[in-house]
């Protein structure tokens, strides 16, 4: 939709390159000559500027002629140093592929087998060599590893509070409980996730896993030999040095190595074998509670919990190395044919790999470009004074607030001390947990589908009320009188309801959100800010709980987690833009406009909603963008001269632009689909 920045007569992409598999508006070469032309003439890219520029690195390829692309392809190789004629041939066919992959049935110089696997990328997007598969593998193992860190402790603690004198409900001994349970993400959210980018840029992908997975499985271990509170602390903090980058780095290696069209399924396993791996900590506790104490002083069970943590670690620890390594880091290095060897892997034919390749090559040098001029104490500023990245950091750690402010971990922590609170048995306790990660890893797996067809605001404006209902449900059956069969029932019926809705909600958005929310030029920073405040409030929760449910009652302490999902529903109506299917220049227009507008949407789709239920019609409201708050070819103008219109003009521009359309409720499902 933008003009193209040194020359506003030119042609744009637009949207009309969506017919391109990678969707951009750019025309400029693989060098970014344009970004550079630009910042010659004036001096230094200012903050609309970088914000055009990470748009264009949705592809810098579109636009260019076959001829082009095929001569870039092969100087890319000699340049790499890959020289041999079949690899020439490769790059040379990939760099034409790259640029637009919907002609490359028109490419004769392509063999059957090659045409017949490109096909294949789109009617069978499952059918892949194995070792990327193996690298699914590894990265399903630290998710596991993930979850099974975060659940072990539940049936732990029925134990080892009595045991290190932090077992009573006084005022003391709720808050030390709360503290040693909550160590990992206050490490987390201090420390662990800004070791993130530092870690990758030394050991790499699978470097950052190995090390991760190391600090995960000795701080397991030290765990299962701890006598006291504070020892216990100590172990349980350093955890989440491993937990932290673990987190952040496994989901981008997993993108990095897939296939485009994989890419966002792949990502999304996450989630799920996280779901798998608490489910596997409540079994590991449910296993090691009748083993006796074989004489070990202040017992051996709880210590087997707890260190039985390690194994999937160890297992990650043995396997790293046998995957490749992100291509997409080999080049960050500049070891060009190392990537190059290790798309090979991932690939069945070369020219897959040649096309990845070059592709990637083409994108890192675009956000140099972008970048450039640019420090990053700057870019950590431009979160909060950029508009556009403002109402994404809002949304993203809003959600990332509320991912943990749901309830979910005072059941994936605590459920085996609510459920004995309810009148289980411990052992009862441990199995209805282990019903709650049942149910949370099998109602992950529809996520995959549903995240990119229901889409994310409508996900969570249907699971918060929900999540809202069954927490209080749960929290109200504590009324029932013990005696009744009905009061354990309908507590484990409302947990186990709770999980339902946010395993396919509120559990897989936030981050998969969060990853797309920011231009290019800042997303590492935005996504450690996204990934430290998920971590820094699970450790406000965990801490909290034991003194919560003891000063409020359970039926307190839940109707106040019921009510923050109602907070959670108006903030996502008011405040969360959808970003299913948007490319990264619609994502701007979706985020570059005033919060009052958002505001305002949400409110016309509650009454649209209601007005509809009523009548049976009424005229879908669209949702804002700065292209209609303000138009593209203005828009452009003030990037290229370095000008920004003041807020009274964008406003008075953006009602003549509603007069002119008719508003916004008289626009109908023509103007597009909420």
């Amino acid at each position: 939709m933008a003009s193209n920045p040194t020359n506003t007569a030119a042609p744009t992409g637009g949207l009309t390159e969506k017919k391109h598999d990678r969707r951009s508006t750019s025309s400029e070469s693989v060098s970014g000559t344009g970004f550079a032309e630009h910042a010659d003439r004036t001096g230094t890219f200012n903050q609309n500027a970088r914000l055009e520029a990470s748009k264009k690195i949705a592809n810098p390829l579109a636009g260019l002629s076959p001829q082009r692309l095929e001569a870039m392809g092969e100087e890319y190789a000699m340049m790499a140093g890959l020289t041999s004629e079949e690899d020439i041939r490769a790059f040379r066919l990939g760099a034409r592929i790259a640029g637009d992959e919907s002609n490359y049935d028109l490419i004769p110089e392509l063999t059957e087998r090659e045409k017949e696997v490109l096909v294949r990328e789109t009617t069978h997007k499952w059918s892949n060599p194995p070792m990327l598969y193996w690298v699914v593998v590894i990265c399903s193992l630290c998710a596991a590893v993930q979850g099974m860190d975060e659940t072990v402790v539940n049936g732990a603690q029925l134990f080892y509070k009595d045991k290190f004198g932090i077992g009573t409900d006084s005022q003391r001994d709720t808050w030390l409980l709360g503290l040693v349970n909550s160590a990992p993400y206050l490490c987390c959210a201090l420390i662990g996730c800004w070791l993130t980018e530092p870690m990758n840029r030394i050991f790499g992908r699978r470097g950052t896993i190995f090390v991760s997975c190391i600090i995960s499985a000795v701080a397991c271990f030290h765990q299962a030999f701890t006598n006291t509170w504070w020892h216990m602390f100590i172990a349980r903090f350093y955890l989440g040095l491993g937990i932290g980058p673990k987190s952040a780095t496994t989901p981008i290696f997993a993108a990095e190595c897939s296939p485009p069209k994989l890419r966002g399924a792949l990502v999304m396993q996450w989630q799920m074998w996280t779901a798998f791996g608490i489910m596997v900590g409540y079994i590991a506790d449910l296993a090691f509670y009748f083993v006796p104490d074989h004489g070990i002083g202040l017992g051996l069970n709880w210590r087997l919990m707890m260190g039985s943590a390690m194994i999937p670690a160890v297992i990650v620890v043995c396997l790293a190395f046998l995957c490749p390594e992100s291509p997409r880091w080999y080049l960050s290095k500049g070891r060009h044919q190392d990537a190059f060897g290790a798309l090979c892997r991932l690939r069945f034919e070369k020219v897959q790999a040649a096309r990845d390749l070059f592709y990637t090559h083409t994108l890192l040098e675009a956000e140099k470009q972008a970048m450039s001029g640019v420090k990053k104490g700057n870019r950590f500023k431009e979160l909060f004074t950029v508009r556009r990245n403002r109402n994404a950091v809002i949304a993203s750690s809003g959600l990332m607030f509320m991912q943990q402010f749901c309830g979910v971990n005072i059941i994936a922590y605590y459920s085996s001390a609510v459920f004995r609170d309810a009148g289980f048995s411990d052992v009862s306790a441990l199995a209805a947990s282990l019903g709650f990660g049942v149910v949370n890893w099998l109602f992950a797996i529809p996520a995959m589908y549903t995240i990119d067809t229901f889409g994310r605001r409508n996900l969570l404006l249907t699971t918060f009320p929900l999540m809202s209902l069954f927490l209080f449900f749960t929290g109200f059956s504590f009324w029932i009188p013990e005696d009744s069969k009905a009061h354990i029932g309908c507590i484990a019926l409302g947990i186990y309801l709770f999980g339902m809705v946010y395993s396919p909600g509120e559990g897989p958005v936030p981050f998969t959100y969060s990853a797309e929310a920011y231009p290019l030029y800042i997303r590492p920073i935005g996504m450690s800010l996204a990934t430290a405040t998920t971590w820094f409030f699970n450790f406000i929760l965990s801490i909290t709980w034991p003194r919560m449910v003891t000063a409020f009652k359970p039926q307190g302490a839940f109707g106040w987690y019921a009510g923050w999902n109602i907070i959670g529903f108006l903030f996502t109506l008011f405040l969360v833009p959808e970003t299913k299917g948007k490319t990264l220049e619609e994502l701007d227009h979706v985020f570059d406009v005033p919060l009052k507008k958002l505001v305002r949407y949400g409110a016309d789709q509650s009454l649209w909603f209601f007005h509809r239920g009523k009548n049976g019609n009424g005229m879908r409201p669209t949702a804002p963008s700065a292209e209609m708050y303000h138009g593209d070819a203005e828009r452009m103008n003030e990037v290229v001269s370095g000008q920004q219109l003041g807020e009274g003009e964008r406003e008075k521009r953006w009602n003549k632009e509603q007069e002119r359309e008719g508003g916004i409720m008289g626009r109908g499902d023509a103007a597009g689909k909420v």
